[in-house]
């Protein structure tokens, strides 16, 4: 199975469960159509659909600490599903989109709004600590700024890359200024496992980034 016909197999899956699988409800796939569609977006370099495959595994291998893991999934597949790297408000127009599809879909209206928390809680990354889903979506989404250093750097090229539209001193500014942030929050991480595993290496990568993009031209 390729990651488009997995995909497809998961948001079906995750989408009846999390309507019931008794709950009358329109058919699943014209759904999977559309965001698979949003996914795979011609000015997407990071946010793609390879990113949503990373984000709902990662979300599976943290499932055990959320309270309502399949909304968890449905946030994934909405997080950015409205992507524009020129605009600002992706995440608020995403969390928009989930309202109108799910409500449609078949949702009830309190899981539809959970789902649409979640996704606006992307801006920040900030969950409560009493927050269990978002600390799973969080956790999930941020996952990849742990990665080998090889593949942060792929990660950090493909950012790049979606803001090649930004003059290179701009862009060296701009990122350095997130990088920063970052660095400065006491935990990057809120899951146990995500704290355990994944904050170290997180940092050392923000780090080493953030040393090249201050020290020398990168572009």
């Amino acid at each position: 199975m390729d990651v488009i016909e997995d995909l497809r197999a998961r948001w079906v899956r995750t989408l009846v469960a999390a309507r019931g699988a008794t709950a009358p409800g329109p058919d699943p796939l014209p759904y999977a159509a559309n965001l698979l569609a949003r996914w795979a977006e011609p000015q997407r370099r990071y946010h793609t659909t390879a990113h949503l495959a990373a984000v709902l595994a990662h979300v599976d291998a943290l499932a055990g600490y959320a309270d309502a893991p399949d909304l968890v999934r449905l946030a994934a597949w909405f997080h950015d599903a409205v992507y524009d790297p020129e605009r600002s408000e992706n995440e608020e127009r995403s969390a928009r989109l989930a309202e109108r599809a799910l409500t449609e879909a078949g949702l009830t209206a309190d899981a539809v709004t959970e789902v649409a928390r979640l996704v606006r809680l992307t801006v920040t990354h900030a969950p409560s600590p009493a927050d269990a889903n978002g600390a799973v979506l969080c956790d999930a989404d941020l996952a990849v700024l742990a990665s080998p250093p090889d593949a942060y750097a792929a990660y950090a090229a493909a950012v790049r890359e979606e803001y090649g539209f930004v003059p290179p001193a701009a862009f060296r500014h701009g990122r350095a200024e997130v990088l920063r942030h970052l660095l400065s929050l006491d935990r990057l991480f809120h899951t146990p496992y995500g704290t355990r595993e994944w904050e170290a290496p997180a940092r050392a990568n923000l780090t080493s980034e953030l040393t090249r993009l201050t020290t020398t031209n990168a572009p």
